[in-house]
């Protein structure tokens, strides 16, 4: 086992080797000739699992890793795009204004997290200040806190590193698609690095007056302090503006059969703003043979969305009752993680141990209003409309409900962890960590007046086992515990009712093999069981009062492989089964063996790119998944569907390179996802994006 890597030293000795680099040295790209092989897929090592330099196959648990090249191939640009490529992930519908991963069965908008720290507010992430997106599967508290219930999302930012960036692209597509990117770095000094990224996308939709509009700037500085320490700040500025989509109702346990780009509701009256301002700080020490590390985050999020939506369609198909509200939300997030890492040897065992300790306060402000039709004064809460024409015809107002929230929220955590990572001889290797953890919320109901306090002690332990069969391919066990405090992961959902109970709990058994095939090429496969503990359901024999029980459980497998096939050929493809259900009642409406929603059993994807020759290259991708239901009601089913992509490469010279990739190629109709049983996200038609890429 080598040592913590001296960070410091590594930066500048790439700055050096930067400035100078032979010109011979470089791809001569105006005669089409490329040196090297390029492992444009292979998943690179997951700086956050572990929070030390850990190989991803000694790392006891899946993990998927989508690379920069692969964003760049494919286009991709939201959380949405990223997880169509990870196997066992989904993404609901989110309501048209956020990210709504479905992990192992759970769905979640919380367990978001930039460069390893916790990034919880609703919105839709962008991509272009991203180098690589890691996703996490089960129960992940031990490095990550509360939460993290059937996965965590870690976004790794790019950051200032030395080397000489300029990248420019610009991209046009359908329906009024634009979108500018820029990636500036490079040496200052000796000791001094920057960067900045950019992008401003405009877009319009094949869906009826729905549209977006993002802006996003990013710049960061590297420099060391002597020749062991190095400090990185970042910051980012981010707005994002766009039009609430809540897609179709269902009728007879279906989507309803419309024109794809009927929108339900008033777009007018739909609209989301999200600003994202942040603060990163990143100090790292080497001490010769340990590494001390602090990351500081101070993040404010501003959120207002309004909607008006579809619900249920009457027995005859011809009417659809609209409802609306809207919702702001203010938070402030304020994290510090601080990180020792050493190693201890002693004979053939060595110790990786991180010893680390987490600070972190959130204040949050909700407000919600409920749309009243008609007259100003109107206690009406809806309108049915025509199917043929599904508009509001009477005014909307907004007002508060009597249940609407109006609260004032602050939660603060402290929490102190240790992992020993031991190998044992040549081939054994022993994970065990603990975190505690003390979370506190302080909830204040502004309508009423009360206030209501809860605090819960965690413990969130991780144990993991692996066995190197050969210096390539590695088994591994692994068992990890996470919990999610009743104020949920949008910290909105304590009430006095349920303030004093427990914790939900989440335990995840996985066995599984990593192994790389290859320099370029990297597989691996888990078969897991993941439990819910500590629901809450009425006690039949104490109205009132509820029960705390085991009463869900997702079993599953998950098989990926990434990386090169030839020098010419990259591929990549993943494969999930999955069995997720309600193992008890919960209510009426959720007996035992109910199905949990969004949770395909099979899904798979597989996308190939393939370089012809020096200039010309090629992609083509399928991407599909079996029927799915929409909610717990079992009661309406998404079909399943296949779609085809593609993607077209030229390298026009050394600095200019084209790109042309279209989604649902063979214009597959299809329902990709739902919030609800009468909020259905229509699937994409034919798209067609041309981006044009500078390199200087």
């Amino acid at each position: 086992m080598t040592t913590p890597r001296p960070l410091t030293t590594a930066l500048l000795l790439a700055l050096a080797a930067n400035a100078s680099a032979a010109p011979d040295a470089l791809a001569t790209l105006d005669k089409i000739e490329v040196r090297g092989f390029p492992f444009r897929y292979q998943a690179s090592d997951p700086n956050s699992a572990m929070k030390t330099e850990t190989a991803l196959k000694d790392t006891p648990q899946a993990i998927s890793v989508v690379t920069e090249q692969q964003i760049a191939d494919q286009a991709l640009h939201g959380m949405a795009d990223v997880v169509r490529y990870v196997p066992g992930v989904g993404m609901a519908q989110g309501e048209g204004h956020r990210d709504a991963p479905v992990m192992r069965g759970n769905a979640s908008t919380g367990d978001f997290f930039t460069d390893g720290v916790r990034d919880d507010v609703q919105y839709y992430r962008d991509l272009y200040n991203v180098s690589q997106v890691e996703v996490l599967k089960g129960p992940n508290a031990m490095i990550f806190g509360r939460g993290g219930s059937g996965g965590v999302i870690n976004r790794v930012s790019k950051q200032a590193d030395g080397n000489r960036v300029r990248d420019l692209s610009v991209q046009a597509g359908s329906h009024d698609f634009y979108r500018i990117q820029a990636d500036l770095g490079d040496a200052a000094s000796d000791n001094l690095a920057w960067r900045v990224n950019a992008m401003a996308e405009d877009a319009g939709s094949f869906r009826d007056d729905v549209s977006r509009r993002l802006r996003g700037i990013a710049p960061g500085l590297a420099f060391g302090i002597g020749e062991d320490t190095r400090i990185v700040l970042g910051a980012e500025i981010f707005r994002d503006e766009r039009t609430v989509d809540r897609g179709v109702p269902s009728f007879q346990g279906k989507p309803l059969a419309v024109e794809r780009s009927t929108f339900f509701g008033s777009s007018a009256d739909s609209g989301a703003e999200t600003d994202v301002n942040s603060l990163d700080v990143l100090i790292e020490h080497d001490m010769g043979g340990a590494v001390l590390r602090s990351r500081t985050r101070y993040a404010d999020y501003g959120k207002f969305y309004q909607n008006v939506f579809p619900g249920a369609v009457n027995a005859a198909g011809t009417m659809v009752s609209l409802a609306a509200y809207n919702q702001r939300t203010d938070r402030r997030n304020l994290f510090n993680q601080t990180d020792y890492i050493f190693d201890i040897e002693r004979g053939e065992v060595t110790h990786r141990i991180l010893v680390g300790a987490e600070l972190g306060r959130q204040d949050t402000r909700n407000f919600r209003e409920t749309g009243y039709f008609g007259a100003p004064g109107s206690t009406q809460t809806n309108e049915t409309v025509s199917i043929g024409n599904p508009v509001p015809t009477l005014p909307i107002s907004f007002r508060q409900s009597a249940s609407d929230a109006d609260n004032d929220g602050t939660a603060d955590v402290a929490a102190a962890y240790v992992q020993d990572q031991i190998h044992i001889g040549e081939r054994w290797q022993l994970v065990a960590g603990l975190r505690f953890e003390r979370f506190r919320m302080d909830f204040l109901n502004r309508r009423t007046g009360a206030r209501i306090e809860a605090s819960d002690s965690l413990l969130s332990p991780r144990a993991g086992l692996i066995y190197q069969a050969t210096p390539d391919l590695n088994l591994y066990a692994g068992y990890a515990e996470s919990f999610v405090p009743r104020a949920g992961d949008q910290l909105a959902s304590l009430t006095a009712s349920n303030a004093s109970l427990e914790p939900e709990s989440f335990a995840n058994r996985e066995i599984g093999m990593k192994w790389q095939l290859s320099e370029g090429l990297f597989t691996s496969i888990a078969l897991y069981r993941l439990e819910r503990g500590n629901v809450a359901v009425a006690d039949p024999l104490n109205p009132g009062q509820s029960l705390l029980v085991d009463a869900q459980r997702s079993r599953g497998l998950e098989w990926e492989i990434g990386g090169n096939l030839s020098r010419t050929l990259q591929v990549l493809a993943g494969y999930a089964y999955q069995d997720a259900e309600i193992t008890r009642d919960i209510s009426a409406s959720q007996p035992a063996g109910t199905v949990l929603p969004l949770v395909p059993k099979h899904s798979a994807y597989v996308w190939g790119r393939w370089d012809a020759t020096a200039r010309w290259g090629f992609g083509l991708g399928l991407n599909g998944r079996s029927a799915v239901y929409t909610s717990t009601s079992n009661a309406v089913r998404l079909p399943g569907f296949t779609r085809v992509d593609a993607a077209v490469y030229y390298t026009a010279s050394e600095h200019m390179k084209w790109q042309l990739n279209v989604e649902n190629l063979t214009d597959k109709a299809y329902f990709s996802s739902a919030h609800n049983d009468n909020n259905i996200s229509v699937g994409t038609p034919r798209e067609v994006k041309l981006a044009l890429h500078l390199d200087y």
